[in-house]
Parts: structure tokens; sequence; C-alpha cells
């Protein structure tokens, strides 16, 4: 890797935007169009990927906020952008003539959208201190139902990656279609119980109204009662439709991130500190503008308020390297025979590097050492 003295020009990120036309090119001409939208996210940005290769650049980690207002920006504007293609799409499907195949196809188009995009920019949004970047970044999520990822992510999974306490640690030879519906049920209750803890330590009950969860819930009632405004009970499962498909995207990205990566029990409930290696990296360079860097994930869990422009790529010598982006893995996620034949051999080469002294790894293949406190 090398460093530069100045960040990366801001322009290239806004690639994300470029989702927004085809949306629009496919409400106005149905059909086929609408396969452009999955294409666009899954065939053409690996291609280039290919094309491109990585981008190994690491800009100066100290850079100030007022330097990098460009890319702030795009992570500002998005939620109204979302929510004018949402709730706008809504309103034209429910009155356009479009034939069940060509609404179902729309909608999972939108969930593209607002899965590739929407949550990766909650996800930076919800990490920095900020009032207001913090309540964009809950507004992203409640439009995909999910408002409780927040929690789940800053409270349980950023403290306990790579623990059996995390549920969105992939465990060892555990499938993706094992992986999602476990997650589904497991988030929200891991959710709850830790902002319960949190009150708890305040002296305060896990009902009091400073619990978040009240906030997600609002956020997603009215959001529910606007789709129900523009097209009755049809737009709330069409909106709902589009919330799985952006919530499964996520939890795809979320299994390939830990898939297999443990920390080192200690004994007496206690686990090593989380360092780069507990993280899938990418350095592929076009993917890593779509998603704004998320896939350079080792260091945004040892720095997790540092600006996605920011983060560093470590070296791949010390830290798992995925061999490609996030798309083609994710894809292949979905094939857990294929999935398991390319990375276990993979998980086993990294544990001989790492954990040289580990000799019996049955406990960390199901994550089933005692809970960390």
């Amino acid at each position: 890797m090398t460093a530069n003295a100045t960040p990366p020009s801001a322009w290239p990120y806004w690639l994300s935007i470029t989702f927004v036309p085809l949306v629009a090119l496919a409400l106005a001409r149905g059909g086929w169009w609408i396969a452009l939208v999955p294409v666009y996210g899954w065939v053409l940005m690996p291609v280039l990927d290919i094309l491109m290769g990585r981008n190994l650049k690491n800009p100066d980690p100290e850079t100030p906020d007022a330097d990098l207002f460009w890319f702030r920006l795009l992570t500002w504007i998005w939620f109204p952008i979302q929510f004018v293609l949402v709730f706008g799409s809504l309103w034209v499907i429910t009155r356009g003539g479009y034939t069940t195949a060509e609404t179902l196809a729309l909608m999972f188009a939108i969930g593209v959208t607002t899965g590739t995009i929407g949550i990766v920019y909650a996800h930076e949004l919800f990490h920095k201190p900020g009032r207001i970047e913090r309540n964009l970044g809950d507004l992203l999520m409640a439009m995909v139902l999910y408002g409780h990822f927040r929690t789940e992510h800053l409270l349980v999974h950023h403290p306990w990656v790579g623990t059996g306490r995390d549920t969105v640690t992939a465990r060892y030879n555990e499938g993706f279609l094992r992986f999602f519906p476990r997650v589904l049920w497991q988030g929200p209750r891991s959710a709850w119980a830790a902002e319960a803890a949190m009150l708890a330590r305040r002296g305060l009950p896990a009902w009091h109204w400073r619990n978040p969860v009240w906030k997600y819930l609002a956020l997603v009632a009215a959001f529910l009662a606007l789709a129900h405004a523009i097209g009755g009970w049809t737009a709330v499962g069409l909106f709902g439709f589009q919330a799985l498909v952006a919530v499964w995207q996520l939890e795809l990205t979320n299994y390939v991130e830990h898939y297999g990566l443990t920390r080192k029990y200690l004994g007496d409930n206690r686990y090593e500190p989380v360092r780069p290696h507990h993280s899938w990296d990418s350095a592929q360079a076009v993917s890593g503008l779509l998603l704004i860097n998320l896939q350079r994930h080792a260091d945004h869990h040892l720095h997790p308020q540092r600006r996605f422009p920011l983060l560093q790529l470590h070296d791949e010598t010390q830290v798992p390297r995925l061999p490609t982006g996030y798309p083609p893995m994710t894809a292949l996620a979905m094939v857990p025979p294929l999935w398991r034949r390319m990375f276990n051999p993979r998980v086993r080469a990294w544990r001989r590097q790492h954990y040289p002294e580990i000799t019996d790894w049955s406990a960390y293949k199901t994550l089933s050492h005692p809970l960390p406190r």
C-alpha cells in the first residue's frame, strides 16, 4: 500500500447516484429495462473491478473534516433522494398499469438500490457522533424496516465481533441460508437486550421512553403509514418487499465480512481485543467507490468513527483479503457448497497463520465458548 498526503478526489464516490436515473428509466420503460439496476450493480461493477484492478493507496488518516465536505455531502443528501425514489416509485407503480411481474421486478430493483446504497450510507452516518448524521442514518434504516440495526451494530457487533455474543459473525460452515433466518430472529432481540442493559446502568427500566427502539418503531410506522396513504395495502406490501430485498443484501454483506474469523478465548469469559485480522478486506477499486470503502473493513473495526475516504487498507500478509470485491462474494455466498469449497480452506489457513498454538477448534467453529461479559 502507498500513503497519500491528501484525501482522494470526492467525485468518483458519487458513482452511487447513477442508480437513480437507472430506476427512473426502469419506471418509464418497464419490461427488460428493469433488469438494468441489478445488472448494473451485480454484473457491470464486478467486471469494472476486474478491469480497473485494486486501489492500494492509503490517504492521510488525520485529514480534518473541513477537507472532506464533498464526501460528507454525498451521505447527507442520500436520504431525500431515496425518499423520493421509494415513495415516488410507489406512487407511479400503484397507478401505472404495470404487470405483476414488472411491479415485483421494479420493487426488487429499488430494494437493490436501498440495500446497496442506502444501508451502506446509513452505516456511515450512524457511526458518527453528530445528532443530524445519526438521525439521517436512522431514517434510512427505517425505510427498510430495520431500525434496530443501529443498536445491534454499535452495541453488539462492534464490541463482540468474532464471539458468540455477536449475531452477525457467521460461524464456520454455517451456510447463508441458515445464517439469514437466524439473524432476522436474533437481531431484534439482541438489540433490545443491549438497550435494556444500557438503561439499567442508568437506573432506568427497559420500557423507558429513552430507549431508542421506540424511535425506530415510530419511524417505521410513519413510513408504513405513508406507503398506505399512497397506494393502500398494495403499496404497504410492495414497500415491505423492497425492504426485504435491501436487508437480504445487508446480511449477505455481514455474512461475508467475518465468516469463520473468531477471536481467541482467554478464559474466564474474556476474549482477546479486536484485531485487523478479524475482518475480511477487499482492495477492489470500483466496488470500493460504490460501497464508499466499506470493504476496508478491518480498519473500520479499529477506527469505527473514521470517515469513509480515510479508511486504510492493511497489508494482506496480516489481514485476510477477499479474492475480489463484495458483489461477487455475496453472490457466491448464496450457493453454500461453493462458498464452503472456496472459503473453508482460507479460514483454516488463517487459523494456522494467526493461532498456531490452538489445536482444538471445535468450540470456535460454533462460537460456543462462554459469552463475553
